[in-house]
């Protein structure tokens, strides 16, 4: 699929990813965005896109930006973005449901192509690094349930409904603001105490950390190279080929902070529940579509450190001699 001149829908439009792929599509593109705000942020919506607060989960907000002009959705949106979420029963519900009005929507206007932003914690605990065909799938957490539930749909919709899909399961993605994830959380705490960092788990936990820029370059590339035959339903895992561990961003978060505090532990191999303390994608799939990471998995990190910390004014700096 050509992705130019094209009136693409982004939901979610107002979190990492979705901001900076409708900021990359608007270039060739009309882009649309909906977010109800609830984990977005207004601010990153790129100033020459069209805006809807919204709700998902209603139906005046779905006849209002899911219209028969509508070329394709980026399917961005979760209603819970935690993993170890507070309340996994509402979370799955949530999404599962959101996912399935979405695309009795599409498919009542015949808007034909959705790509969807999965993640790695469909597999579970799985050999590393993990490809796409990995069975059995295997979630140990409600957000990875919901994520494999939504994909099922997906798949359904896609056979039976002629939508073509293209699912992009993520690696942990990383980019400059705060909000979830590993890196905003070790700067925000060494911002509010810079002598002493709190560690979920033993340290040891290691992934491959994904740079936003990197993901939504890999995203449009499997899109406009992705063959016909490959079907309708077509699954991407998006990484990179290094790992980094916790132990190893606290130091790099300390480093671009010019801080060296003491770390301490909660203990055990898992930072929470339904947390997979190893985790890396196979990423041959996109490679032999022409891709490579721009970021190694410390670059990623290290990058969105440095922009964070930059970010701070309030945090004095304390020597590392």
């Amino acid at each position: 699929m050509n992705l130019e001149n094209k009136t693409i829908l982004v939901t979610g439009g107002a979190g990492l990813v979705g901001s900076c792929l409708a900021r990359q599509l608007a270039a060739d593109n009309d882009i649309r965005v909906v977010d109800d705000l609830s984990n977005g942020v207004r601010d990153s919506v790129p100033d020459d896109v069209t805006f809807l607060e919204g709700d998902l989960s209603t139906r005046e907000t779905l006849e209002e930006t899911v219209t028969a002009d509508v070329d394709a959705v980026f399917h961005c949106a979760v209603a819970d973005k935690y993993v170890n979420s507070d309340d996994p029963r509402t979370q799955f519900d949530e999404n599962v449901d959101m996912t399935h009005a979405l695309l009795e929507r599409m498919d009542a206007v015949g808007v034909s192509n959705v790509a969807f932003t999965s993640s790695s914690t469909v597999y579970g605990e799985a050999p590393r690094p993990t490809p796409e065909d990995y069975a059995p799938l295997e979630p140990i957490s409600a957000y990875g349930a919901a994520k494999l539930a939504e994909e099922s749909l997906l798949s359904v919709y896609a056979h039976t409904r002629n939508i073509s899909v293209w699912s992009f399961r993520f690696a942990n993605v990383v980019g400059p603001r705060f909000g979830a994830g590993v890196v905003p959380d070790f700067v925000e705490k060494l911002a509010a105490d810079p002598q002493e960092l709190t560690i979920l788990g033993n340290g040891r936990q290691e992934k491959s950390y994904m740079h936003v820029s990197d993901c939504v370059d890999a995203i449009e590339h499997a899109i406009e190279r992705t063959a016909d035959s490959a079907g309708p339903m077509r699954i991407f895992n998006l990484g990179t080929r290094t790992t980094t561990s916790v132990d190893r961003i606290a130091d790099i978060v300390s480093e671009e902070m010019n801080l060296d505090p003491t770390y301490s532990y909660t203990g055990g191999s898992r930072g929470w529940t339904g947390d997979v303390p190893k985790m890396q994608l196979s990423i041959e799939k996109l490679s032999a579509l022409g891709w490579k990471p721009a970021y190694s998995s410390d670059e990623a990190v290290r990058r969105v450190a440095s922009d964070l910390a930059a970010d701070l004014e309030t945090v004095s700096p304390v020597s590392n001699a």
